[in-house]
């Protein structure tokens, strides 16, 4: 007799997500040993110094003056007519490229943005490129839509940008495929902090257009969820002017996310936007986009689309609310610095940390080292290549010698 009722495809699936089990750990240990005693390295928000979460005030207090009617009734399938606008000029600020056409969907969060590119922007069967150091829905994703994630290194031997291997499994892959998607998560590269330089940027799209002039199509997604923790806004929005003058078979998708920039995590509010120097290719994009939106969640969060609008059009608070999210990137910094200097100082070799929520640290055995942090009650991320600490969720005060007692666990 079958012992199972689920098809093919999708039998057996389980999810095992080191993230939320590192945290379900950590929430344990502080039942059993008290807040003050445990060190949470382990989730994706912002804490604050009593390990609280943290939220922007006038975020909160422009959602509690909505009308309630505006917060619970059905936003269009594509989103907000201006939520859309607000979210293009968020994301490029003074960073707009030339000669281009932009379009954008309503996502649920990063995610469902991610979720519309692989599904409508790589052939079913085929592979989709991003780093090896990577997260780890990006893989759950491709298996859920029937795409195969490849992946090239992200570091050389001397933690460079390798851009050598980049090329040669771009160059691999169209060998077998008409087209190719591409994922590229920089700024505040999730799980290593790390960012593309101008230069390195230039490089990765020399490649792909070289890819285009022979003849191959191109899809680029930037994941850019943590963009706002990464530094100066226009500074770390400098790369996109680089998307000025696309060729036409070269298409740049951007997933926007109001999860960390805006503290809403749960509000599960974000965007797809579509860069492209034909205005047909936009036009296709907020088509098949649409659709995908209607086969998936139907429409999304009026009253977060809503919010960002408010905060979007009246210029006063707009300011206010910059400052806010400036003090809360400014709070990640600080400990962060902690943690790279210390790092340095006792010897431990980290992956260059250039901002955002994460710091990583390679390692041969991540999910052992993480085992022996639990017994100083440190509560840590093992991924494949290594370990991911939280800057985001650790106070200044914990963050002092946690380097030194990751240097110990690994030896």
């Amino acid at each position: 007799m079958s012992m199972t009722m689920a098809a093919t495809h999708a039998a057996g699936r389980r999810l095992k997500d080191a993230i939320f089990d590192a945290n379900t750990a950590c929430n344990e240990a502080i039942k059993l040993h008290g807040a003050e005693n445990v060190t949470n390295a382990t989730i994706g928000v912002v804490l604050d110094e009593n390990g609280r979460l943290a939220t922007l005030p006038t975020v909160e207090k422009t959602f509690r003056a909505m009308n309630f009617a505006d917060l619970v009734s059905y936003a269009p399938i594509s989103g907000l007519p201006a939520y859309l606008d607000a979210v293009i000029d968020l994301t490029f600020a003074e960073n707009r490229p030339k000669n281009a056409f932009f379009g954008a969907v309503a996502t649920s969060g990063g995610t469902g943005a991610i979720h519309h590119a692989i599904a409508n922007y790589s052939e079913r069967g085929d592979k989709i490129l991003t780093s090896d150091w990577r997260w780890g829905t990006y893989d759950l994703i491709c298996n859920e839509t029937g795409k195969n994630l490849e992946t090239f290194k992200l570091f050389d031997a001397e933690l460079n940008f390798n851009i050598t291997d980049f090329a040669v499994k771009v160059d691999s892959l169209l060998k077998n495929q008409k087209s190719l998607l591409v994922i590229i998560n920089s700024p505040a590269h999730n799980p290593t902090g790390y960012a593309l330089s101008l230069d390195e940027w230039e490089k990765v799209l020399d490649v792909l257009k070289a890819q285009v002039s022979a003849g191959k199509k191109i899809s680029l997604l930037v994941d850019i969820a943590y963009i706002d923790f990464a530094g100066e806004k226009n500074a770390a929005r400098a790369f996109m002017r680089k998307f000025s003058d696309l060729p036409e078979d070269f298409f740049v998708m951007i997933s926007f996310s109001m999860s960390k920039s805006f503290t809403f995590y749960g509000q599960r509010t974000g965007a797809l936007i579509g860069v492209s120097s034909s205005e047909k290719i936009i036009d296709e994009f907020k088509n098949v986009s649409k659709y995908s939106c209607r086969a998936t969640w139907s429409n999304i969060n009026r009253g977060a689309q809503a919010v960002l609008v408010k905060l979007a059009a009246e210029k006063e608070i707009l300011p206010i609310y910059e400052a806010e999210r400036a003090e809360l990137y400014q709070m990640v910094k600080r400990r962060a610095d902690v943690f790279v200097s210390e790092a340095k100082n006792c010897g431990l070799r980290i992956v260059p940390y250039k901002g955002g929520f994460f710091i990583a640290i390679p390692a041969e055995n991540p999910a052992e080292v993480c085992k022996k942090l639990q017994n100083e009650l440190i509560f840590a991320v093992p991924l494949k290549l290594g370990v991911r600490v939280a800057a985001c969720s650790i106070s200044f005060e914990k963050m002092h010698g946690v380097a030194e007692k990751i240097l110990r666990a690994m030896r």
